[in-house]
């Protein structure tokens, strides 16, 4: 087993594999910054912890951390602690969160504690305390003090799923959509974002707002 330690890590790069025995045209490269870092190497898996205004960039993602550590085979997982930020590259998604894990293989995002997200390619906002955000189907799971913004939709809840790439939200536990002086809420609902259609689903209450001519 190697063992790596660096007082200072300028930047650097690893040539990574999606799997062992991947081809090259399948290799990843991860660049890194960090005040100081420590690892590992071994046959079953790899270990790196980077301290320090660290920072990774991927094909897919950049992320900005206090803390951020590497691990599993071919460092497929990433953890960020400490006041996370960054973006999905591709997707132009940017976040900022205390606590981030990435799956590079699996293209999984998982944040907490005060998640904010910016979706750029569709001018939406969102906050939560918890989300998941799967790259390859483009659902946002929000849990726990979701509200969402996107244009004159202001919509609030305790769960939601909004999918960046049909451009959908599901709301429920005590779900709120105001459309201007327009306000609707049920036990669940649905926003077209494209169109702003509300679909309404169990104990539909609202208030609508009509000027007269």
């Amino acid at each position: 087993m190697k063992h790596v330690r660096a007082v200072t890590a300028l930047l650097c790069s690893l040539c990574l594999s999606a799997g062992r025995g991947a081809s090259p045209a399948r290799a990843e490269t991860v660049m890194f910054r960090a005040d100081s870092m420590t690892g590992n190497s071994g046959r079953e898996s790899e270990f790196a912890r980077l301290t320090g205004h660290a920072s990774i960039t991927t094909e897919s993602v950049e992320i900005f951390a206090d803390t951020i550590e590497l691990s599993g085979t071919d460092y497929r997982y990433i953890k960020a602690s400490g006041n996370v930020s960054g973006t999905n590259i591709k997707e132009k998604i940017d976040f900022t969160c205390a606590e981030m894990l990435y799956d590079r293989q699996l293209k999984l995002s998982s944040m907490q504690d005060t998640v904010h997200l910016v979706d750029r390619a569709n001018e939406t906002v969102a906050n939560a305390q918890l989300m998941e955000y799967d790259e390859k189907t483009g659902a946002v799971v929000m849990q726990i003090s979701v509200a969402m913004q996107q244009k004159d939709n202001v919509c609030t809840g305790s769960y939601a799923i909004y999918n960046t790439q049909t451009r959908k939200l599901f709301l429920s536990g005590n779900p709120q959509i105001v459309q201007g002086e327009d306000t609707f809420r049920a036990q669940e609902i649905v926003l077209d974002l494209d169109t702003n259609e509300v679909t309404l689903d169990g104990r539909v209450r609202g208030a609508v707002k009509r000027n007269d001519e």
